[in-house]
């Protein structure tokens, strides 16, 4: 036999039988060809594949009861150690997210694009609309003022009236076309 039976690999590397079991069934052990375990390279193999603090707390070292704490010291960082961190990091990032949605600090991107477009809409239909309603009242009051002021019979025409007011809010509006809201 080159290498170690599964009961001297458990007792040299400190965990139980069945963990080596678990760990050749899984591919975390190096083989000879004739099924023992070169200790050595399933070591290292064993060590790049498995949670530090898992191994530090199957070995009795670690946890629960125990004075030292349950973390990794600087020489095992891994990048298992690595993805565990950016794994926690994004966790905690969308938390945070879902905390500020619910509060309303946040909103949906292409709802509020929605809506601030169905605003600027209607605000456009309103002011397209504004000279009809308008130029009546308006060229009325206008005749009424111009008479007094001036003694005379005045007729302003609605229909002209309506035209120039028509003209004068749709240069406004194209002028208010060219902001651009950028959500961004």
């Amino acid at each position: 036999m080159e290498g170690m039976s599964e009961r001297a690999y458990a007792e040299h590397a400190g965990i139980s039988r069945g963990a080596v079991q678990k760990a050749r069934k899984t591919g975390r052990l190096v083989l000879f060809d004739d099924g023992s375990i070169n200790a050595a390279a399933s070591d290292v193999r064993r060590g790049s594949a498995t949670d530090p603090d898992q191994q530090m707390r199957s070995r009795g070292g670690f946890g629960a009861g125990s004075d030292v704490p349950a973390t990794s010291s600087p020489g095992d960082s891994t990048s298992y150690i690595k993805a565990r961190t950016a794994l926690t990091v994004y966790q905690a990032q969308e938390r945070q997210l879902s905390i500020q949605k619910k509060k309303g600090v946040l909103v949906d991107r292409a709802r509020a694009e929605t809506l601030v477009f169905r605003l600027a809409r209607q605000e456009r239909d309103l002011w397209v609309t504004w000279p009809t309603r308008v130029a009546a009242l308006m060229a009325a009051q206008l005749s009424a003022d111009m008479e007094k002021a001036s003694g005379k019979a005045v007729t302003i025409e609605t229909a002209i009236l309506q035209r120039v007011l028509e003209t004068h809010v749709r240069e406004q509006l194209d002028a208010l076309a060219d902001l651009r809201v950028s959500l961004e």
